[in-house]
């Protein structure tokens, strides 16, 4: 599984490389969120496969980085190929990237 800096995934967005899945629960997602993300808590995943691209790079993103590692090995178990987890989460979209995205 890889790891991709928050700036990496600003540059991958941009160019609409990359699909970001947020894996933060609905509570957490009301108080911050990146733009273009799809919200599919960690829970929902199992049931839900069905929505993401199984060839297409897919990022991870959870609050500081734990839950988005287990949901990329997740999902590389169950046959995705290019996934990667956001080490800082958006923790560290809000502090290097965006300082609009309230932190929590």
């Amino acid at each position: 599984m890889k790891t991709l800096t928050v700036t990496q995934l600003r540059d991958l967005l941009a160019d609409g490389a990359i699909t970001l899945i947020d894996v933060r629960g609905d509570d957490e997602l009301a108080l911050a969120s990146i733009d273009g993300a799809l919200h599919l808590p960690m829970h929902e995943l199992p049931n839900r496969l069905a929505e993401l691209d199984r060839a297409g790079a897919i990022a991870v993103l959870c609050h500081h980085g734990v839950r988005s590692e287990m949901a990329a090995r997740f999902l590389e178990k169950h046959g995705f190929g290019d996934v990667a987890s956001v080490a800082g989460g958006i923790e560290a979209w809000s502090s290097e990237i965006d300082a609009g995205v309230p932190r929590y």
